[in-house]
């Protein structure tokens, strides 16, 4: 189980969260100009690294505030958590490769 800390509520259980897709993704500044393929890639298309991903989370059974959280995409483990008006912070990877930590 995952354990996700609420910048307001401090830790708790990944089922008190809902997940929100990628952070950091800028809305587009005049979206009736986009064609339809600029208009999908924005809408569908997202990235899908290995290694530290920035996410969006809801604490939608706490004080339903929109936080983002750096996750290893290989490991599971969160780097980082932190308010959606602050800059996403450096993080250093795990020292742990993925085949010791299965």
């Amino acid at each position: 189980m995952l354990l996700l800390t609420c910048p307001w509520c401090g830790p708790r259980d990944e089922t008190e969260f809902s997940y929100g897709g990628q952070a950091h993704v800028a809305h587009p500044g005049t979206p009736a100009d986009l064609t339809d393929a600029e208009w999908a890639e924005y809408l569908f298309f997202r990235d899908n690294p290995q290694g530290p991903f920035a996410e969006r989370w809801v604490h939608s059974i706490g004080c339903r505030r929109w936080f983002n959280a750096v996750r290893d995409t290989l490991t599971y483990q969160v780097l980082a958590v932190y308010k959606p008006t602050d800059p996403r912070p450096a993080v250093a990877l795990a020292t742990t490769s993925p085949e010791t930590s299965l």
